[in-house]
C-alpha cells in the first residue's frame, strides 16, 4: 500500500483529554477519532488492526467448532422483560423507542436473542452441542466513559453462546472455550492470564476473565507464582490465619481518641499496629436491616464478597449510624450491636483478633484489649469480606499470592439453565421428555484488545504492536524519491520484491522530512522498517531497522527481504 493512496493522519500531540497511553497513542496515530462521548471512528489505519484482531478471533472460534452468526444489535424489549433484565441490567442498557412508542434496546449483550433464536429452532437432543458466535458492534451507556477505546460507549465485541443437554457437556465446551481464548491471545502476541471471576449482572455459575498485564488495568489480579492459581481481586479467597486466636491478656480500657476516625490514625496515637485495630463497617440490606462489618484495620472491604451476604448493600448514612449507635462514623464499634439488632459479621482474620481496639460507640473514644467471647459475644456470621494481600496464602495451599494489574478484554461464563427456563427453552431427550438446555457464554472485548496491546507493548517513540496485530508487517521509507533516481528505482524496486514475497508493506512514498516520515512510522508500531536513501546507495547498501532494535542495521539491498523476513519471524 502507498501512502499516497492511502490515509495517514498523525498528530504530534495527543488532545488533552487523553489520559491513557492507549489512548494519545491511537489518536496521535490516527487510529480512531472521537465522535462524542465514548463514541470513535474507526480511521483506515485503526481499522487495519481491528480488522487483523478480528480474523484471529474469527479463525480459531471457527477452528473451536462455532457457528458465525449475526443478530441484530436493536432488540425488542419483550425478550429483556422475559428474563427481568430489562430493569435489572440497568442504566447502562440505551433504551429507545419506534414510531409506535414500542419499547427496544441497543443490545449491550445477547443472551435473550440467542436464546430467542434456539428456542424456535433447537427441538431433540440431536441438534446439541452447539456454540453460535458472532462479532458485532454493541452499545453500553457507560457512567463515565474514558480512556479512548478502553471504556467506550460503543464497541466491538465477540459475544458467542453454547448449548448442552447437560453439565457435562457445558463443561466441556467451556473448557474448551478457555483453549480458544488462550490461543486466541497468544497468537495475538499478548501478556496474559485467566484468572476465576465473578459472575456479575450476565449471571451464571461460574465464569473465568482474561486479562491482559498491564500496570493501567483497572482490575487487580492475585495470583500465585508456584500454582496454576489466579483470581479477579473481586473473587480471591482470602484464606483464615493458621494460628489460633491468642488468649486476653489485660482488662478492656476506654481511652480519649479525639479527632481520629481512621485506623491508620488510631494505630498511631495508641502507639500500636494497625493490624491491632478493628475495623466496623455499618451497612443496610435492600430491605433497610442492619449488618456491621468486622475487618482487620489493614484490610479493605471486598463488596463483591460481603455483597454475597448482604443483599442490595450499602453503606449506612450518618443519620443510620446515630440513629443505630448514637455515635459518629469514625468511632462505632461491635460492643452491644446484637442488642440493638445489628447482625455482626465478621472477616476471618477480624475474628482471630484479640486484645484489639475498636469504637466505643462514644465521639472521640476508643476501646482497647477487646476480645471475643470475654467482652462481647463472638460474630454471629464469620466470613470471607476482604481483599486478598501481597503475600496472603494462595487459596491451593502452594505459595504466597501476588498482586498484579490486568486489563479484561474476555470472559467466559457458564449460564447453566437461568436464560433457558426464563425463556422456556428445552429439548426432548432420547425418552421424549422436555429439558431445560444448558447454556454457556464467552465474549471477548476486540476492540479493547487493541488499546490493551499498546498499554503492553509501547516506548517513548509510539505503539509496538505485535506483529500479528499490526496495520502493515513492514514500512519502507524513501528519502528524496522525488529528486533522486537511484532512490527511486531502489525503493520502487524494494516494494515489488516485498509484496510478491506476501508481505504486507506501507510504503511511504510522501516527498516530506525524513523525520516526519521516521516519526509517523515509529508512531504506528509497524514492526520492520526499511530506509532507501541516496547515502546508502552509494555504497549499495540499505537501513533495516525492527520496530524494538535501537538502531539500524545497513545491508546490502540485495539482502533486505531475507533480513524483513527474519525479523518478522524473531519478532513477538
Amino acid at each position: 500500500m502507498r501512502i499516497s493512496q492511502f490515509f495517514v493522519s498523525t498528530l504530534k500531540e495527543a488532545p488533552a483529554e487523553a489520559e491513557l497511553i492507549s489512548h494519545q497513542l491511537m489518536l496521535r496515530a490516527g487510529f480512531i477519532r472521537r465522535l462524542g462521548s465514548g463514541l470513535y471512528s474507526w480511521m483506515p489505519m485503526g481499522l487495519r488492526v481491528l480488522r487483523k484482531v478480528e480474523a484471529v478471533v474469527r479463525e480459531e472460534m471457527d477452528r473451536s467448532g462455532g457457528i458465525e452468526v449475526l443478530m441484530p444489535a436493536v432488540v425488542p424489549a419483550e425478550l429483556w422483560m422475559e428474563t427481568g433484565r430489562w430493569d435489572k441490567f440497568g442504566p447502562q442498557m440505551l433504551k429507545i423507542k419506534d414510531r409506535h412508542d414500542r419499547d427496544f434496546c441497543f443490545g449491550p449483550t445477547h443472551e435473550e436473542v440467542i436464546t430467542d433464536i434456539a428456542r424456535r429452532e433447537i427441538r431433540s437432543y440431536r441438534q446439541l452441542p452447539i456454540n453460535f458466535y458472532q462479532i458485532q458492534t454493541k452499545f453500553r451507556d457507560e457512567i463515565r466513559p474514558r480512556f479512548g477505546v478502553m471504556r467506550a460507549r460503543e464497541f466491538v465485541m465477540k459475544d458467542a453462546y453454547s448449548f448442552h443437554t447437560d453439565l457435562a457437556s457445558l463443561e466441556k465446551t467451556y473448557a474448551l472455550m478457555r483453549d480458544t481464548y488462550a490461543r486466541i491471545f497468544t497468537r495475538l502476541g499478548l501478556q496474559f492470564r485467566a484468572v476465576a471471576a465473578d459472575t456479575g449482572a450476565i449471571g451464571g455459575s461460574g465464569s473465568h476473565e482474561f486479562h491482559v498485564l498491564a500496570d493501567s488495568g483497572e482490575d487487580a489480579i492475585a495470583y500465585c507464582p508456584q500454582s496454576d492459581y489466579a483470581a479477579n481481586i473481586e473473587l480471591a479467597e482470602a484464606l483464615a490465619p493458621a494460628t489460633p486466636r491468642a488468649a486476653a491478656s489485660a482488662a478492656m480500657a476506654h481511652v480519649s481518641t479525639p479527632r481520629t476516625t481512621s485506623c491508620a490514625d488510631v494505630a498511631a496515637l495508641l502507639k500500636a499496629p494497625v493490624t491491632q485495630v478493628l475495623k466496623s463497617l455499618l451497612v443496610m440490606s435492600a430491605d433497610n436491616k442492619p449488618f456491621l462489618l468486622l475487618l482487620r484495620g489493614d484490610h479493605e472491604l471486598n463488596e463483591v464478597k460481603a455483597g454475597k451476604w448482604v443483599e442490595g448493600l450499602r453503606f449506612a448514612s450518618d443519620a443510620e449510624i446515630n440513629t443505630l449507635f448514637g455515635a459518629v462514623k469514625g468511632y462505632i464499634g461491635p460492643m452491644g450491636a446484637k442488642e440493638r439488632g445489628i447482625t455482626v459479621i465478621a472477616d476471618r482474620s477480624a475474628a482471630a483478633m484479640a486484645n484489639f481496639i475498636c469504637g466505643a460507640n462514644q465521639a472521640e473514644q476508643h476501646l482497647t484489649h477487646v476480645n471475643f467471647a470475654r467482652d462481647l459475644p463472638e460474630p454471629e456470621q464469620v466470613a470471607d469480606l476482604r481483599n486478598v494481600v501481597l503475600g496472603d496464602t494462595s487459596p491451593d495451599g502452594k505459595g504466597a499470592l501476588e498482586l498484579c494489574r490486568g486489563i479484561e478484554v474476555g470472559h467466559v461464563f457458564q449460564l447453566r439453565t437461568q436464560y433457558s427456563e426464563a425463556m422456556g427453552l428445552t429439548y426432548l431427550d432420547e425418552a421424549g421428555q422436555a429439558n431445560p438446555v444448558e447454556m454457556g457464554c464467552y465474549g471477548i472485548g476486540v476492540s479493547r484488545i487493541v488499546a490493551a496491546a499498546i498499554e503492553q507493548n509501547h516506548d517513548a517513540r509510539g505503539i509496538c504492536f505485535p506483529k500479528t496485530m499490526a496495520p502493515f508487517q513492514a514500512s519502507l521509507i524513501a528519502i528524496g524519491l522525488g529528486k533522486s533516481t537511484a532512490v527511486k528505482e531502489a525503493a520502487e524496486a524494494l516494494y515489488t520484491s516485498m509484496s510478491a514475497a506476501g508481505l504486507d508493506v506501507l510504503f511511504d512514498d510522501r516527498d516530506d522530512r525524513v523525520g516526519v516520515m521516521l516519526a509517523d512510522q515509529e508512531l504506528m508500531g509497524i514492526p520492520v522498517r526499511v530506509v532507501v536513501g541516496d547515502r546508502g546507495l552509494k555504497e549499495g547498501l540499505v537501513e533495516v531497522q525492527g520496530r524494538r532494535m535501537e538502531a539500524a542495521e545497513k545491508i546490502p539491498a540485495a539482502d533486505v527481504l531475507k533480513r524483513v523476513q527474519t525479523l518478522l519471524e524473531q519478532a513477538p
